[in-house]
């Protein structure tokens, strides 16, 4: 079962925008036996969703949450945010 965390965190990297691996193989038979011939791995990068964006600015869940959530949520969001620059550099 998906835990409200997960979904949280899943909207989050939408709404930031990520990078993403896409790996193509192609097979040719070679003497009766399938053989990998070549291999393409792409990065792919995947835009900000504005609609990810609204959805955690709107109903993000956050009207329940205590201060103390609030402040350790806060620095798992910017950490992960830094996380991301550091990437895209």
């Amino acid at each position: 079962m998906v835990t409200r965390d997960e979904i949280l965190d899943a909207v989050l990297k939408r709404a930031c925008g990520y990078e993403a691996k896409e790996t193509v193989e192609e097979y040719a038979v070679v003497d009766g036996a399938l053989e990998l011939v070549k291999r393409r791995v792409t990065t792919k990068d995947v835009p900000p969703d504005i609609s990810a964006a609204k959805l955690i600015m709107d109903g993000g869940g956050v009207s329940d949450m205590t201060d103390e959530e609030l402040r350790a949520e806060k620095t798992r969001l910017l950490k992960q945010l830094k996380e991301l620059d550091k990437r895209r550099v």
